[in-house]
């Protein structure tokens, strides 16, 4: 029998959905797909705003995770990213495999609770990004210079009320381009239109845009 992961993703989101939260530790929303899992979104607190305003005003974008399961001690974990212009997958690349660490103490979560910090920000016309666990990896990756202001890092785990299972790879975030229609720029309509996420460039025109997945085992 799979083993269902009980995931609480505690989020600090920034940028994300170009919203700014109203209370402190606001509680944004739960889903519940069976007994076995749950998962609940925090924003950050107004508390936080001069720093939230800084981060802003630097095109900087993070993002905090943090993964609860009573199995998740001694699992593995593999994220890895796909690239994907005018809607086909030109790379699918491993960005940190634990097992492969060199320092042994990096190969298996030794806890119940794993927490992942994302950071992203585009310098010179080129996407960089830091995925921040015990220790850190970062990447840059290209992006269409002409609309490199548009690009936006979304949180689909949560928005797709993902089930995540021990063994089996999810997808956790995205970094797109928006869905442009009448002269408008939409997101959320891109995250929440229920479409296999592999298939946005030909059903909505997304030239470009990165998909990271992940695996707990």
């Amino acid at each position: 029998m799979k083993q269902i992961l009980c995931a609480f993703f505690i989020l600090t989101v920034f940028l994300c959905c170009r919203q700014q939260p109203s209370v402190d530790s606001a509680y944004i929303g739960e889903v519940k797909e069976n007994r076995d899992i749950t998962l609940k979104v925090y924003s950050l607190s107004n508390n936080a705003s001069d720093f939230r305003d800084i981060l802003q005003f630097e095109g900087i974008e993070y993002l905090k995770l943090s993964f609860k399961g009573k199995d998740l001690a001694n699992k593995s974990y593999h994220l890895t990213v796909k690239e994907i212009w005018d809607g086909e997958i030109k790379s699918d690349t491993t960005i940190i495999n634990s097992k492969e660490s060199y320092y042994k103490q990096f190969q298996k979560i030794n806890d119940t609770v794993f927490t992942l910090t994302v950071i992203a920000k585009i310098i010179d016309n080129k996407l960089k990004m830091t995925f921040k666990t015990k220790n850190h990896v970062t990447q840059q990756f290209d992006v269409i210079q002409s609309e490199a202001a548009d690009y936006s890092l979304r949180n689909i785990a949560v928005t797709d009320r993902t089930e995540i299972k021990y063994g089996e790879k999810f997808c956790l975030l995205a970094y797109i381009l928006p869905y442009e229609k009448n002269g408008i720029k939409y997101y959320c309509a891109v995250e929440n239109s229920g479409q296999n996420i592999e298939t946005w460039g030909k059903e909505f025109g997304i030239k470009h845009y990165l998909v990271f997945e992940m695996k707990f085992e």
